[in-house]
This record gives C-alpha cells, structure tokens and sequence, in this order.
C-alpha cells in the first residue's frame, strides 16, 4: 500500500469537555502516537478530521461506550467515516498496568482497533434510542416508587404503625393510611409527605406507561412488539423495553448468541480435563436481562390460555400463537421438573428466562424486517 493511501487508526478518549486522540498507522509495526486533546464540539472535531484526511490517509475511529452517547458516532459516520463504539467491559487489559489516564487510554483504544480486538456494540438509531429512554425513565420511576415506599414503610415501623392486612399498596391498605394519625404535629408533617412522594411517583409511571403505549403504536417496531405479546408473562411493558433494549432480533444469527448477550449463560473457568461451569455471566445488557427474569415467574404456573392471552393473540398469525404455546408446555414443564430435581427457586427462574429468550427470539425473526 502506497505511503499516501495508508490506513490510520485513530482512538479517542472521550469526555464531556474534552477528547484525546492518539493514532496508529497500519501493520505491526506501524508507529503509535498521541495527536492531543481537543474541545468535544464538532468544529473541533471537523479541524481534526479535514487535517488527517488532509494526509491522504484511510481514517477508522474508535471510542469507548459512555455517558456522552453515540453523538460523536453519528456525527463521524454521517460524513462517511468508519467508527466503532468499543464495549468498555470487553476491552483487554493488562493486569500488572497500574497507571491509566486520558492519553494511555487513547493510545490503547487505537491499538486495540489496530490488532482487531475491540468488540463493538450496538448502536440504534436514533427513534429506537428515544424508544430506549423512554422506557428506562419508567424504569428509574418504578425505582424510585419503591424507596418512597420503603421510607414510608419504614417511619410506620418506627412509630409502631404495623398493617395486619394482607397485602399492602392496594386500596384497602391506602384506606388505612388515610387512618392514621401521628402523635406529634411535626410527625404528621413528615408521615403526609411520605405518602405525597409514593403518590407522585406512582402517577409518574401512569404518565409514562401511557407514553410508551402512544409511542409503541407509532413505532417501526410495532408488529415485533405485538407478536412477542403471545408468549405468557410477556405484556405491552416487557416486549417494549425487550425491542429498545435489543433492537433488530435479526442481527443475532442464533438464539445462543442472544442468551450471551444477556449475560443468561454459565461462566465458565476451565483448565485441562476439568470443567468447571459457575453462575450465569451477567454481561451485556442487565436491563434486558432483568425484564426476561421477571417474565420468566410467570411459567411457574400450569400453561394455558388465558382469556388476556387470547386477546392478544388476536390478529396474531398462526404460526406466532403456536410458538408461544409450544413455549408454555415446555417451559412449565421445565420448571416443575427442575424444581423437582432440588434446584433452588431462583436458579431455576433464570434457567427459564434462558430458554424464554429462545423463543422470542423465534418470534422476532418470523415478523418481516421493519422499513
């Protein structure tokens, strides 16, 4: 390759103010080098681009995954440049460096490009990465929900208020909060505004669930959302976050790489003739991978059809309705056997989960690629 048609890796260290850059010319050999640090505004990013592109060179970027988002990689492969988004938790490192700062971390980044050992992630567009965010705020209100509700439990526990109900947040134990007086006038200060935070957070997640349902109805992924809707324990919720969180099903050529990717399959830590399997990895993406858990409880019970199912199997095509309940038999059958077997609950929950990923992924790819 001729000295003015030559390739450049260029990593960069990316953080909100600043970026470093560091380059590395092809081959082995070829020389790595630290560029400097910019501003992270595009005017600064445009001036470095026109002077490597200036020297005749093949520019590939690289940048690490993190808070900043995929603005940069948008911004580079809009103008026709090739950019990984590296995975920060797939990154090679070396054990004995104990030294790491902005410029060691870009002269890594383009090295690593260099020898092709950065594993890229997946990165949506950007209707799919609204999609995305509007679901995990639900998430963080749900969250959040739940230590107001915690707090409130808590100060009740501390004044010896103890509800002998059965089941609390329903209406008979909001009745019963309603009841109650504080001896103190400050504590019954304290005690309203703990109910004012549940309140406020519970009908921030009305907000928003009905949000996501307008939201989904519009989405590209529309007919995915619904078709994953026939599997048991998987509601409108769960089969929006499952496609934000995931985006096109078609890119995992197998279900086993799409159980890898959350985190769902054994770890593994072998040598020689020894096989040694331990819990489940827990990379890639937790929140997918929460959703599928909780999905997975469902199939505790015995399968079958239940009136909410067949409503939402309604439009469905045939051969959709015969997955999910294909999934039903195997997957209730699954866990009375496990459970059999002596497994404990939760091991046996994730295994479910494992196999429920399977089938969703079966589904995904029988609904015709969106435009």
């Amino acid at each position: 390759m001729g000295k003015n048609n030559r390739i450049k890796f260029v990593g960069m260290d990316v953080h909100q103010k600043s970026i470093s850059i560091a380059l590395a010319d092809d081959g082995p050999e070829g020389e790595v080098r630290l560029y400097g640090t910019i501003k992270n505004t595009p005017e600064a990013i445009d001036k470095v681009i026109r002077k490597l592109v200036s020297t005749g060179a093949e520019l590939h970027f690289v940048y690490e995954a993190g808070p900043c988002g995929f603005g940069l990689y948008r911004h580079l492969t809009g103008n026709g440049f090739d950019c990984v988004v590296a995975a920060p938790s797939m990154i090679p490192k070396k054990s004995g460096v104990r030294i790491k700062n902005d410029s060691r971390d870009a002269l890594a980044l383009a090295r690593l490009l260099r020898a092709g050992e950065l594993s890229p992630i997946y990165v949506p567009d950007t209707e799919d990465e609204a999609m995305r965010d509007l679901t995990r705020a639900r998430n963080d209100a749900r969250i959040a929900e739940r230590k107001a509700k915690q707090r409130l439990h808590s100060f009740l526990l501390r004044h010896d208020c103890i509800y002998t109900g059965k089941t609390k947040w329903l209406k008979a134990h909001y009745n019963w909060l309603a009841q109650l007086k504080m001896n103190h006038p400050a504590q019954q200060v304290a005690f309203q505004e703990y109910i004012e935070a549940v309140n406020e957070c519970s009908e921030r997640i009305a907000r928003l669930d009905e949000q996501i349902a307008k939201a989904a109805d519009e989405w590209r992924w529309a007919s995915t959302v619904k078709a994953l809707q026939a599997l048991r324990g998987v509601s409108l919720l769960t089969a929006v976050n499952m496609v934000a969180e995931i985006g096109d099903f078609n890119r995992f050529h197998n279900p086993k790489e799409l159980m890898a990717y959350l985190g769902l399959v054994p770890s593994e830590h072998s040598s020689g003739g020894r096989i040694r399997r331990g819990t489940i990895t827990k990379t890639g993406n937790s929140h997918a991978r929460r959703i599928c858990v909780e999905s997975a409880w469902s199939y505790r019970y015995q399968a079958r059809v239940t009136q909410l199912q067949r409503k939402r199997h309604e439009g469905l095509p045939k051969d959709i309705v015969q997955i999910a309940w294909k999934a039903q038999l195997r997957l209730c059958t699954r866990y009375r056997r496990l459970k059999a077997r002596g497994k404990a609950t939760q091991v046996v929950v994730v295994a479910i989960a494992r196999e429920l990923v399977a089938f969703m992924w079966d589904i995904a790819r029988r609904i015709p690629a969106a435009a």
